[in-house]
């Protein structure tokens, strides 16, 4: 009886290990190889997750993703996520987002750094002679804001906007408010607001919309700033990338390429148009980095 138990322990030993056997081999067959075999696996496991917030506006989604390419060309995981401006700079704050590569200051988003400047490290400015403000197509014949008034019934007594959230949009109320405007402020989003120009200027309609530079919108139609005697838009900004507190010692090489980035107005223009044109974001940002490989390993150093 011994004897048998022996062998019925023995044959199901063997059983389990051929079954074992048969699911490593089924594993490595569909795809998933051995970490020895797949170093590019390999070091994006030992490299870590970088985890980058943008908002749903063009040079945020060119730059995070253009970001997001290089980045795991380098062997890292990137994981990005879009939400409004005002939740993303409380992630960085909270340590749940590691960086943001489209903070307007001065004068945009002061009233974030006001709230949680202490809270995340500022990288330095990636992007000169950014500017905000009131934009019309270049055939409206009006020239500043405090024209606007006059010409309200034209342009249907509305100001077409963005996420209600966007430092623009507060810089609007507040223009509304001190050129004592008869306009509504209308909230949406970009691509709401681009569409909205797109089909006023189709049909030579007056429409003014909140506008910034840079911004592939300039490059496609005739559009203009009207002039702010009052400076409620301020004079000319920088975007600078924000991160959270510690990644500089959890990932110095992440933090190192995020202070050596920086576009010219040409490059992220570039960059925005192959993006408006269709293609995916993450896929022209290959194309791009491909293309602009003396650039991308400038900020590699």
């Amino acid at each position: 009886m011994k004897r048998k138990a022996f062998l019925l322990l023995t044959a199901l030993g063997l059983m389990v290990a051929l079954l074992v056997s048969g699911c490593t081999s089924q594993t490595a067959g569909s795809g998933e190889q051995p970490a020895a075999e797949n170093t590019e696996q390999a070091a994006e496991v030992s490299k870590g997750t970088v985890k980058l917030a943008y908002v749903n506006w063009a040079e945020g989604i060119a730059m995070t993703h253009l970001a997001k390419a290089i980045l795991e060309d380098k062997g890292y995981k990137v994981e990005t996520t879009m939400a409004d401006v005002g939740p993303v700079f409380s992630a960085l704050a909270s340590g749940s987002q590691d960086a943001f590569l489209d903070a307007w200051l001065p004068v945009t988003h002061e009233s974030y750094m006001k709230k949680y400047g202490d809270k995340i490290d500022d990288y330095g400015i990636n992007y000169e002679g950014a500017r905000i403000g009131l934009v019309v197509p270049e055939y409206v014949t009006i020239n500043s804001i405090e024209e606007l008034n006059k010409h309200a019934d034209k342009f249907n007594g509305q100001i077409i906007g963005i996420d209600a959230g966007a430092g623009i949009m507060k810089a609007t109320a507040k223009a509304i408010e001190d050129y004592g405007l008869k306009f509504k402020l209308i909230e949406g989003s970009e691509p709401a607001m681009t569409a909205a120009l797109k089909k006023a200027i189709e049909n030579k309609e007056w429409i003014v919309v909140t506008g910034w530079a840079p911004h592939w919108m300039f490059a496609r139609w005739n559009l203009k700033f009207l002039q702010d005697p009052k400076k409620v838009y301020g004079e000319v900004e920088n975007i600078h990338i924000m991160a959270r507190k510690g990644l500089d010692k959890d990932m110095p090489e992440v933090a190192n390429f995020l202070k050596n980035f920086k576009m010219n107005a040409q490059q992220l223009g570039d960059l925005e148009g192959r993006i408006a044109d269709g293609q995916e974001p993450l896929e022209a940002a290959k194309a791009w980095m491909a293309e602009n490989r003396d650039v991308v390993n400038s900020w590699w150093k």
